[in-house]
């Protein structure tokens, strides 16, 4: 999952891929919490590294990347 934070607090954007069915089998954190996600709320590694990349050379989105908003 790729996230987008503007400040601590921030619920932030999320890329996305919304030809995506199903779900992973999600994530367990520090705190025991276990997380799963919708495929369609996750993009492949590569998608995401290339996201990532975009954000911290530019501070935007690049251009193909879908992404939604959940403030």
């Amino acid at each position: 999952m790729v996230k987008l934070l503007r400040a601590e607090g921030d619920p932030g954007e999320h890329a996305v891929d919304p030809d995506a069915e199903g779900s992973s089998d999600g994530f367990v954190l520090s705190n025991g919490q276990h997380d799963e996600y919708g495929d369609k709320d996750t993009v492949p590694i590569g998608e995401a590294f290339r996201i990532v990349e975009h954000i911290v050379g530019t501070g935007s989105w690049p251009a193909g990347a879908q992404g939604v908003v959940d403030r």
